[in-house]
């Protein structure tokens, strides 16, 4: 999943040329605090609705005097770098260009919140465990033998860690099976540290919103 398949079609950029005014209706429109600016196809930054708000509204976002961040993926950026780069800007929305650095479209929050839940095993019922374990003692290998040895299926797993001096890596790990409570005892015997367990019966806006923005902190650290 690259970033040029992410791009939505409702979009339209704004120009210098329009009013303070008119780039808070687009937002308000479409429930987003960024939008970028472009003038014949090239990029010139992010303005944000907290810039808007510090200039008069009647005049055109081409004469506030701001210091505009040109924060943007490639088309070519792996859904993962795009997840990545809104997290470290903190935006609503990013900006993709070409090879030519040439404004091509953008990429919105709740679109890759739907691709990223689609693609990646998020909106299939299970449940998600939660694995503490040293960086020394991490074996994907084993943790996925001891979980299949229980007949689940691994849909997806992650991870994170609280901070890059912390030696403590925590395994995220999507399962089919709602009821994982004799897949965690196995792996306790095998003497893993269960951080936490997760069930997913039913697939609802508000619980998919929450599993993105913790992927997305944990891209941040």
């Amino acid at each position: 999943m690259i970033a040029k398949s992410l791009i939505s079609e409702i979009y339209i950029p704004l120009k210098t040329s329009d009013t303070g005014e008119q780039a808070l209706t687009v937002m308000n429109l479409y429930h987003v605090r960024h939008l970028p600016i472009v003038n014949d196809n090239q990029l010139l930054g992010i303005i944000s609705e907290e810039d808007i708000l510090d200039f008069d509204l009647n005049e055109a976002i081409g004469s506030y005097s701001l210091t505009l961040f040109r924060a943007f993926c490639n088309e070519d950026d792996h859904i993962f770098e795009v997840m990545s780069k809104m997290a470290k800007y903190n935006v609503t929305v990013i900006p993709v260009v070409d090879h030519k650095e040439n404004y091509i479209g953008l990429i919105d929050q709740e679109t890759l919140i739907h691709r990223f839940a689609k693609d990646y095993s998020f909106d299939h019922t299970g449940s998600i465990i939660v694995i503490k374990t040293s960086q020394h003692n991490y074996s994907l290998s084993e943790i996925s033998r001891i979980i299949e040895s229980e007949g689940a299926t691994i849909l997806a797993i992650f991870t994170s860690q609280e901070s890059s001096n912390d030696d403590n890596l925590y395994i995220n790990i999507k399962i089919n099976f709602i009821d994982s409570n004799h897949i965690i005892a196995t792996l306790q015997r095998f003497g893993y540290v269960i951080e936490g367990s997760f069930t997913e019966e039913d697939h609802d806006e508000d619980a998919l919103k929450d599993r993105y923005d913790s992927l997305m902190r944990y891209l941040n650290v």
